[in-house]
């Protein structure tokens, strides 16, 4: 009996190393189906998990109390898997070069506790070759077996969509690859379990790899030539939204947007890419020239914000600045990777420490990563200028009336930021108001 039998029929185990926004829905979806052991290095995140509470907000308390999902610290517990799915975050280092640390330390974990006859299934973001020439060796090394005779090797990259309600892993059509025709068919019909949207059997493992990275700089690049006209546009004292408004009327136009680009994927995944590239001897022009536009928006953005305090005879030196939002995308608690800390420490930089306000993010988070702890709404007082980065849902429903209250009266203007253009700018008149948005 193979594989996919005796883990729908309950005879075998599929594990999950690395329990975050990736990891942890897969788990519970899984769980629905099949016996599943969740194992996280993180012990703080699984005491979280085994009382119900669901610190990404991705699958809600309720479905993390509900689900059968054995949540341990325990590597020693993935002997008991026979399918193994390793989903550990891929970050870059401080130069931009991949760190593969989490996705090496995961296949030493998995390579002590594998036992034969198993399956291995990556879904961190990588570039090509990564799975084959960095995880197999550490694997068969760490458990003296053999790959493609004593277990089996494949690749399925995720598109989970962080805060995101409709895109979901059952909803989005998942790429698998495997070492071979055996090993293919087995991983597919294990995700099939799942993932209702279906699987694309892609033809090889560093095909899956490589469509993974395409599809985030792709947008990253699309993103960046936004910025580049947002840029343009506000020299000519035009307002980009109504350009693209304007522009997007046309059948084939694509509906992108200019903005912070942060997260695990947009900013990172392009770097792995290039990195790859050069090693071929091929130094990328399109794909790096995006991420420098990308990479200086939070400057671009406090430069702007301290231009309209000058324009307003405010004092830049201690102005009060209310930054409204600090994760990295809209309605998800996720710091990590957030672009807003550039615009932060720029403003710093003109000797302004911002208040930072963010109802969903996750405050312990922003306090260890950057040292940053938050106020409240009702903190918003007496301001000179405000920034609305995230479109978070409770700022949306904010009236003009709310905001105007933020602010210091005797000013000449209020200075509004509003950074995707949330608001309707006509509701923002000058005088009164100096409202700006990229």
């Amino acid at each position: 009996m193979d594989l996919y039998n005796r883990l729908v029929e309950k005879k075998e185990k599929l594990a999950l190393v690395g329990l975050g926004y990736v990891g942890m829905p897969i788990a519970v979806a899984f769980a629905k189906k099949i016996d599943v052991i969740g194992f996280d290095f993180n012990e703080a995140k699984i005491e979280l998990y085994k009382k119900g509470i669901d610190p990404t907000n991705e699958v809600g308390n309720e479905a993390i109390r509900e689900t059968s999902v054995e949540f341990t610290a325990d590597p020693s517990r993935l002997k008991e898997a026979k399918f193994i799915i390793v989903a550990v975050p891929t970050p870059v280092n401080d130069d931009h070069t991949p760190d593969l640390t989490p996705v090496e330390g995961a296949s030493r974990f998995v390579g002590q506790n594998l036992t034969k006859g198993s399956v291995v299934v990556f879904e961190s973001t990588v570039y090509p070759g990564v799975t084959e020439e960095i995880c197999i060796p550490i694997i068969e090394k760490e458990s003296g077996l053999k790959c493609g005779t004593d277990w089996k090797i494949g690749y399925s990259p995720e598109r989970i969509n962080p805060g995101d309600k409709v895109h979901r892993l059952e909803t989005i059509k998942k790429i698998v690859s495997g070492m071979d025709e055996e090993s293919l068919d087995t991983i597919a019909k294990v995700y099939e379990l799942v993932v209702q949207a279906g699987v694309h059997r892609a033809e090889s493992i560093k095909v899956a790899e490589a469509a993974k990275v395409i599809e985030n700089s792709q947008r990253d690049i699309n993103i960046a030539f936004m910025n580049e006209l947002s840029i343009i546009f506000n020299k000519m004292g035009i307002d980009t939204k109504s350009v693209l408004e304007a522009a997007g009327t046309k059948w084939n136009f694509l509906n992108f947007r200019p903005g912070l680009v942060g997260g695990h994927c947009i900013g990172v995944d392009p770097y792995y890419l290039t990195y790859r590239a050069e090693q071929f001897g091929y130094h990328s022009q399109i794909i790096l020239s995006g991420r420098r536009i990308n990479d200086d928006m939070g400057k671009y953005v406090a430069e702007n914000l301290v231009k309209l305090l000058i324009k307003s005879d405010i004092p830049v030196k201690h102005a009060r600045v209310a930054i409204l939002g600090f994760t990295f995308k809209e309605n998800c608690p996720d710091t990590r990777n957030t672009k807003v800390i550039d615009i932060y420490k720029e403003l710093q930089e003109y000797g302004i420490t911002p208040l930072v306000v963010d109802p969903q993010a996750d405050a312990d988070e922003a306090k260890r990563l950057y040292g940053i702890e938050f106020g409240t709404l009702e903190d918003i007082k007496e301001m000179d200028a405000v920034l609305i980065a995230v479109c978070h849902e409770e700022f949306k429903s904010m009236t003009p009336d709310q905001i105007a209250a933020y602010f210091r009266e005797g000013n000449a203007a209020k200075v509004l930021i509003d950074l995707k253009g949330m608001f309707d700018r006509k509701a923002y008149p000058a005088p009164e108001w100096e409202y700006w948005r990229l």
